[in-house]
């Protein structure tokens, strides 16, 4: 999720409760009041799902969530790097008090890394159209046999 989201609609509170693993809880987060990610709104925000990290595997916790509490700890009014400590130093065992949002935004939803191509995949493209190419070959040296 690059750049600022100037409008969210909120859905749902959740708890989720998640087990640090070897990477850590498996995902990143953004905003604070040094940073806001969201106009007029200093919380912390998910900002990335890792894959196959703590987070993922769960399944609950998604890109755009408010993370409203951490271990029963509020993050309200919070600089950036305090909040990255406090999820560094929350134990083995987090506890997270999760707003779900629904994202409205200009442009296309959904995640995209850097370097990653949009719109269809280049593979889906060039099987084909090879495989097409090879047929009109085939079909032309058959034809040329024949005269």
């Amino acid at each position: 999720m690059n750049g600022r989201v100037d409008c969210l609609v909120t859905e749902e509170e959740e708890e989720i409760n998640l087990t640090r693993g070897p990477s850590g809880l498996g995902f990143n987060i953004v905003g604070g009041t040094d940073q806001q990610y969201v106009s007029n709104d200093s919380g912390i925000y998910v900002s990335r799902i890792k894959e196959n990290g703590a987070a993922a595997l769960d399944g609950r916790l998604q890109e755009g969530d408010k993370i409203l509490s951490v271990n029963g700890q509020d993050l309200k009014n919070l600089l950036h790097q305090d909040a990255v400590n406090l999820f560094r130093n929350a134990g083995y065992a987090v506890s997270l008090r999760v707003q779900h949002r629904l994202q409205v935004q200009n442009g296309p939803l959904g995640h995209r890394g850097e370097g990653e191509p949009s719109g269809i995949p280049m593979p889906v493209v060039l099987v084909p159209l090879f495989a097409l190419t090879m047929v009109a070959a085939w079909a032309f040296m058959r034809y040329r046999q024949q005269l």
